[in-house]
This record gives structure tokens, C-alpha cells and sequence, in this order.
């Protein structure tokens, strides 16, 4: 579950990002995220994600709440938990660590699944690249993860999610 810590600061960005950020016309990968987690078949998996975003350096959620298009490939929390991140632990890590780990699984530019199968490798805004064959992202130190929900769109980019963290 999103701890307290989270909800408010969630409320905050949804009450003030509006007055902050000059956003697109319609939902961001933020909003689309933040949907995405309370309802359907995914809600609840993207609380460490959202949480991870919250702690990280203040420039990755205006980037993925602003005007520019990214791709993100959006890990869920099992995937997180995996490398002992959680969304009541993630405070507990270095802020630099967290903005790394994020900005490697954001791309610049509008990647439909198309897009992204057709590519061997995907710059990231971390630096360095993924690599990707046949709907597997393989990062700098050889870990994998499978795309396994394609085309997921905001106003400002397109988000793919995927089984495992990736590491720059």
C-alpha cells in the first residue's frame, strides 16, 4: 500500500503541479501512472513506482509531468521488491541512486510498442543504452526484463511495463 507519506505528497503535486508545471493537454505519464495503479487490472502494482518518482530528484517528475514526450518502462512493485526497493522503504535510498534508476528506464521520444521491437537498442536519459530483442530489455550489467504490457498512452509520451528493474 502507498504509505501516508506518499498520499500527501501526491495531493500536493495534483493540487499545485497544474500552477507549477505548463503540462500537455490531457493526462501525464504521472496521471496516466497514478490511474493506472488505482484501478483495473494493475492497480496497486505501480505504488513503488510513484513513490520512487516522489523521492527522486524534483526534475524527473516535472519531466514526466511537462510538455516533453518519453517513453517510460514502468516496472511494478514486485519488480522493485526484488532489488529490496518498496514504497515504504524507498525513502531509506540515496536520491541520486533512485533518479538513476528512473532515468534509465525513460527514453526520449514518443515509442509505440512498434517503435520499440523494431529497435535494437533505446537511448536512455540516464545515459548508456538498453538493449532489446523480441520484447526483452537487456541493461549495462546483462539483467533482463520482459515488456509485458505494451502501449500504455498519455499526453506526453507512452509507457510499457515491464517484469524487472533495469540498471544503468
Amino acid at each position: 500500500m502507498i504509505n501516508t507519506k506518499t498520499i500527501v505528497a501526491l495531493a500536493v503535486m495534483m493540487v499545485f503541479s497544474p500552477i507549477l508545471i505548463a503540462g500537455p493537454k490531457g493526462p501525464t505519464i504521472v496521471d496516466v501512472a497514478i490511474e493506472v495503479n488505482s484501478s483495473g487490472d494493475l492497480a496497486g502494482q505501480f505504488d513503488t513506482l510513484i513513490a520512487a518518482v516522489l523521492a527522486a530528484n524534483p526534475l524527473v517528475l516535472n519531466a514526466l509531468s511537462g510538455n516533453g514526450q518519453y517513453t517510460v518502462f514502468a516496472p511494478t512493485d514486485d519488480a522493485f521488491e526484488t532489488i529490496g526497493i518498496t514504497a515504504d522503504n524507498v525513502d531509506e535510498f540515496d536520491q541520486d541512486f533512485i533518479t538513476d534508476v528512473l532515468l534509465y528506464h525513460v527514453a526520449r521520444g514518443r515509442r509505440d510498442s512498434t517503435d520499440v521491437l523494431d529497435s535494437d537498442r533505446i537511448r536512455m536519459l540516464k545515459g548508456g543504452f538498453l538493449l532489446q530483442d523480441s520484447g526483452v530489455l537487456t541493461d549495462n550489467a546483462g539483467g533482463a526484463a520482459t515488456i509485458e504490457v505494451v502501449d500504455v498512452e498519455a499526453a506526453n509520451g507512452i509507457i510499457h511495463i515491464i517484469d524487472s528493474v533495469v540498471i544503468p
